[in-house]
């Protein structure tokens, strides 16, 4: 490798973990850095490192699409938490009033650190104390198709459409189905950061089409997609 095309290497290196775009365990350090392993029985993310090394940068098995999973945490508020397979972790947003089925509703989703893969089958309590601290179910989960492009119509990977701010993905879940769109805009918090600071970014995560639906519904009363269980089974099983 030329000294020109390792500086490249660097420079391209350094804007996409600035733009969130770290894979692998470099993109993990935050998620790690939050947690006591010896206390919480939250995944690593070791086995999930091993399963994305076999995967494409859209998440992309051999023969699969990349996976999503949605989880209803109950912590210090009550919130859902959206997650999609993208170089190999989970690229997650806090959505306070859950994913909805109707195109008329915006939800705000606010980005949170990169989780493992094998987050996706976590459903427990987290122990008091601990970050995030509270009880978390897998409310839904299934896979994703990719299906954001550009002007010329031509497919975008997924990673750089959100780098974009603006990426368009086909849920297939057992409860979420259908085309979705998450879209960062300019929020106040970010619009009011010092100059030269920086601000957490905020997204809308939107139901597109013309499909009527449901809503969300309520998290005191869904029932987990893993375990048919409730919030409160959950809490009180572990």
């Amino acid at each position: 490798m030329s000294e020109k095309s390792g500086k490249n290497d660097k420079a391209q290196k350094a804007e996409r973990n600035e733009k969130g775009g770290q894979t692998g365990k470099d993109a993990l350090r935050t998620y790690r850095g939050k947690r006591h392993f010896d206390r919480t029985a939250e995944p690593s993310g070791e086995r999930g490192a091993r399963d994305a090394d076999k995967r494409d940068a859209d998440g992309r098995g051999p023969d699969s699409e990349p996976s999503f999973v949605v989880q209803i945490h109950d912590a210090s508020t009550m919130h859902f938490d959206f997650r999609l397979e993208v170089d190999g972790v989970l690229k997650s947003w806090s959505v306070p009033k859950g994913p909805s089925t109707d195109p008329q509703d915006k939800r705000l989703a606010i980005p949170t650190e990169d989780h493992p893969l094998d987050y996706r089958e976590y459903e427990g309590v987290i122990p008091e104390g601990e970050y995030g601290g509270g009880t978390v179910m897998v409310w839904d989960r299934g896979t994703y198709r990719p299906t954001s492009h550009d002007k010329r119509r031509r497919p975008v990977p997924f990673a750089q459409a959100l780098e974009k701010g603006h990426a368009t993905f086909e849920l297939h879940g057992e409860k979420l189905r259908g085309q979705y769109a998450l879209t960062r805009f300019h929020g106040r918090e970010e619009q009011d950061a010092p100059s030269g600071g920086r601000a957490k970014p905020t997204w809308l995560l939107v139901r597109t089409g013309h499909h009527s639906g449901g809503g969300t519904p309520d998290p005191r009363r869904a029932r987990s997609a893993r375990s048919g269980r409730t919030l409160r089974q959950i809490a009180e099983q572990g």
